[in-house]
Order: C-alpha cells, then sequence, then structure tokens
C-alpha cells in the first residue's frame, strides 16, 4: 500500500489597509494568493483561504511577505507601488493566463489598457478580447498583477472580480490617478 503525501497548506496573513483588511498567501516560490478586502474579515480570510488553499500562519511571514505587505498598505495609501518584480508562484495558472498577468503587470499606475489592447499586445486577434477578459477574472493576484487596470475599448469600467466590483475597481484607478470618465 502505498502512503499518502499530505501537502502542507500554504501559509497566509490578514493585515490592515486604508480599503480594508486585506490577506496575502505564499510558498518558498513566491504568491499563491492576494485577496482585497471583502466586507467582512472573516470573508476576506475565507475568501484567500478557499482560493490560495491556505491557512492561517503559524509563524511571521518572511521578511519579503512582509515588505510586499509595507508596500501594499503604502499603494492603498495612496503612496503608489510598482509590484511588477513580485515573486509569483507561475504554477497556479496555465501558460496563458501568465502572458495576460504579464501584459497586465506592465501597465503602469494611472494608465489603463483595454482587453483588446492586451490580445494585441500577445499578438492575438480582437476576438481574444474576451479570453483576455477571462483570464483577468481569474487572477489570483488582485492589485499585484493589476486588473484593474484594464477596461472595456469604450474605457468603461467593466468586468471586476474583486471585492466591491466595479466601485472597487474605480477607487484603485482613481487612487493612481488613472483619467476616468463619467457618463
Amino acid at each position: 500500500m502505498l502512503a499518502a503525501t499530505i501537502v502542507p497548506a500554504m501559509p497566509h496573513v490578514l493585515f490592515p489597509t486604508p480599503f480594508g483588511t486585506c490577506g496575502i498567501a505564499w510558498n518558498d516560490t513566491g504568491l499563491t494568493g492576494f485577496q482585497l478586502a471583502e466586507e467582512t474579515e472573516a470573508l476576506t480570510e475565507q475568501h484567500l483561504a478557499r482560493k490560495a488553499r491556505s491557512q492561517p500562519a503559524a509563524e511571521p511571514p518572511p521578511e519579503w511577505v512582509q515588505a510586499l505587505i509595507d508596500r501594499v498598505q503604502l499603494h492603498l495609501e495612496g503612496k503608489l507601488q510598482d509590484f511588477a518584480g513580485t515573486a509569483l508562484d507561475w504554477a497556479r495558472v496555465t501558460d496563458f493566463q501568465q502572458a495576460v498577468y504579464l501584459q497586465a503587470q506592465a501597465i503602469k499606475p494611472g494608465y489603463k489598457k483595454s482587453y483588446g489592447e492586451i490580445a494585441k499586445l500577445m499578438a492575438l486577434g480582437n476576438e481574444a478580447a474576451r479570453a483576455v477578459g477571462v483570464a483577468l477574472a481569474t487572477n489570483p493576484w488582485p492589485l499585484i498583477v493589476p486588473c484593474h487596470r484594464v477596461v472595456s475599448a469604450g474605457d468603461k469600467m467593466t468586468g471586476f472580480s474583486g471585492a466591491g466590483g466595479v466601485r472597487t475597481k474605480t477607487r484603485l484607478l482613481a487612487l493612481e490617478g488613472a483619467e476616468l470618465l463619467s457618463e
């Protein structure tokens, strides 16, 4: 009889920000999940644990995770940070998702791109814009991979799967100084 190998759950911690309590999960490779604040701290932790398959950390986070937490807090205070160099556990996503996420990471704070523009940058036709949107909707690292900076072709605030939906997307873009159109 073969012994079952038990894979320990990834650790996670919650931390306060001006947007509410956020959460972060990691392993030795990089981040395995990030959770923007939900309505309650319990919901934030529940969603992070489910998506990242993580559990509360038994020890304080490693230095690199704490440094990232500090940067997220600064960003959400309005002191903008670029998270493009963050170590991510790419094994958690498909090659297509990774390609989309790398394009999103290239969008600097205060700027936006459309789903179609990202598809074109990936040498795909405009018809791939929907597939780009689907990939961004499953982003395990919102804010770190700034899916909120991707908007519809008409510059409309559509499709944000993070807590608070389009309202949070608009709030993040406004914080970053992006030009927003009103109807």
